[in-house]
């Protein structure tokens, strides 16, 4: 199966003062596809997530070389405007974060930095994210009412539509997921199959059934090395490194 590279890494080395989290990391992945990165806690999937937006910048002592290119536009170059850079990359994250402000203002937020102030556009612009989020339903009558009293799950997906609402191609998640009961995963989820026509996805996964049930294209590291990375039929169906097998077989964690 033939994919259209998105973000292409090379040779993408991060040390956390004298550890190493990544070790010479090289992988295309693909747009408009979800792709899963796949390894035990602690093998470097989060700091390669966080490395297509420059968050691992934010990390004191943090070192990083090699290349990631988004659009052919290396995102670690020193010249490069990091703000520029992630208003392409929305980020959900393990748990979610919603502003201290109304449903309304949380999906607002990101237009209204970026220079939208008429009211009518914010409108259309609200509604749209929310139900591109599976959420305008639950929330149309309540939507100056604060973010804080939504569920858990609702969170998430206001989260998602916040992502949205700067209108980025990349969507990162860090186990978005992971704080959710079955019911609310199984929304995000189904969102996630949804958008990837529009966006290319990326997700950090410990869950072997979910990266089974969503990714395209498989990337496993294992202590900070990228043991192999693949088609996701070709990853769990055929995987042609024994570390692979290993830990897809659960013998290895």
């Amino acid at each position: 199966m033939e994919f259209k590279t998105h973000i292409r890494v090379r040779n993408v080395n991060v040390f956390y003062g004298k550890e190493q989290a990544l070790k010479n990391v090289s992988v295309d992945i693909p747009d408009r596809r979800i792709t899963a990165i796949i390894g035990p806690s602690g093998c470097g999937k989060t700091t390669l997530l966080k490395s297509f937006n420059r968050l691992i910048d934010t990390t004191d002592g943090v070192r990083v070389s090699g290349e990631i290119s988004v659009d052919g536009e290396n995102i670690l170059d020193p010249k490069v405007e990091v703000t520029h850079i992630r208003k392409k990359m929305g980020l959900l994250s393990q748990k979610p974060y919603p502003l201290p402000m109304s449903i309304y203002d949380n999906v607002a937020y990101g237009p209204r930095i970026h220079g939208i102030k008429d009211k009518k556009r914010l409108d259309e612009i609200v509604e749209r994210y929310l139900r591109q989020s599976s959420l305008w339903e639950e929330v149309r009558d309540r939507l100056r009412t604060p973010a804080s009293r939504l569920s858990v799950g609702q969170q998430q997906r206001l989260c998602l539509a916040r992502g949205l609402a700067v209108e980025p191609e990349i969507i990162l998640g860090d186990e978005p997921t992971s704080a959710l009961d079955p019911s609310s995963s199984q929304r995000i989820e189904q969102r996630f199959l949804e958008l990837k026509n529009q966006y290319t996805i990326v997700i950090v996964t410990h869950i072997l059934r979910q990266a089974r049930r969503l990714a395209d294209y498989v990337i496993f590291l294992y202590l900070g090395e990228l043991i192999e990375h693949g088609t996701a039929e070709a990853i769990f169906e055929n995987p042609k490194e024994q570390m692979t097998r290993e830990y897809i077989k659960g013998i290895i964690s």
